[in-house]
């Protein structure tokens, strides 16, 4: 089986491409990757053959896509912050990329089709945990990117039978996640700036909740479905219901790391959500044999991976 992963040079990506090579179905995985996010360097040792290249060019995506059972769809552009300040890039990147991806899927003879969609599309919806019947309510330029993300991919699956399958991530976090730039995720940069000796950056009170979602454990769930071609006609939450405070991970970093880092308390940022929390039940009635990675586990696993990067060895 050759399975075709866009943004495959990214945090998600990469760790995906280990996987999927680690499952005895998969024989090859391409990394199609224009490299805006992602890194080559992600994909040192493995056998993840890279395809530098846009999901909006056309003919890029029909080459990598030739002899391929599956496509799995995290190329985008990420961060709500950054799609504030240039909506029309996310829309560009992420809805007209998921359309292109779409339809080169069709053209290379109807492959299934795995896309990551994201929490924030609930947005101002309060209501929790966050159930995928709910109505959405996205506030944020990504978050709407994100919605058509989901909408084109279940559209084409009734429209034109493309078997498919849309993710709503919460908060992926671990190993390759990268820190150190303005839209850095809220634990990497954490741990950047705690392993650094320098303040914590946390927007408003830091009673904000996220669902945590290890990045091994949605990696083992998307390869689980590229194999088994699970599709569903509705979004599905990647995520296990968990709810914590961006106050507690500092709690748990400090335990961590010895010593509690300082913490600065800066404005609320535009677009962000207050409270995030997945219901599982559809997740686990595709896959009722996984079982989150703890947080504790992940968040020592994620430590452990930043130590060994040159800016963070003592």
């Amino acid at each position: 089986m050759k399975v075709v992963v866009t943004g495959g040079a990214g945090f998600i990506g990469s760790n995906l491409g280990r996987e999927l090579l680690a499952r005895p179905d998969v024989d090859e995985v391409v990394a199609l990757d224009d490299l805006s996010t992602g890194s080559r360097a992600n994909l040192e040792g493995t056998d993840v053959r890279l395809h530098e290249a846009s999901v909006l060019d056309t003919a890029a995506l029909d080459e990598a896509c030739a002899g391929a059972s599956a496509i799995v769809h995290l190329g985008a552009l990420p961060s709500v912050p950054r799609s504030v300040l240039d909506p029309v890039a996310s829309h560009h990147a992420n809805a007209t990329g998921t359309l292109e991806v779409l339809q080169a899927a069709r053209r290379a003879g109807d492959l299934h089709v795995v896309v990551a969609s994201s929490s924030s599309v609930y947005g101002a919806n309060r209501e929790l945990p966050k159930r995928e019947s709910m109505r959405t309510a996205p506030i944020s330029p990504y978050a709407v990117s994100k919605q058509a993300t989901e909408a084109y991919t279940v559209s084409f699956a009734h429209t034109y039978g493309l078997p498919t399958l849309a993710f709503r991530f919460f908060n992926v976090y671990g190993p390759l996640q990268p820190a150190g730039h303005a839209y850095a995720a809220v634990l990497p940069a954490f741990i950047d700036s705690a392993l650094r000796g320098v303040p914590l950056t946390v927007h408003g009170d830091g009673e904000q909740t996220r669902d945590f979602t290890y990045v091994g454990t949605v990696t083992r769930v998307i390869a689980d479905a590229v194999v088994r071609k699970v599709t569903d006609l509705e979004p599905v939450n990647l995520a296990f219901g968990s709810r914590t405070s961006l106050n507690a991970v500092v709690d748990e970093l400090a335990e961590i790391l010895g010593e509690r880092p300082a913490v600065e308390h800066v404005e609320t940022r535009a677009g962000d959500v207050r409270d995030s929390q997945a219901d599982n039940s559809r997740l686990l009635a595709h896959f009722p044999d996984v079982s989150p990675v703890p947080l504790r586990t992940g968040l020592e696993a994620t430590v452990d991976w930043f130590r060994t990067l040159p800016d963070y060895r003592a």
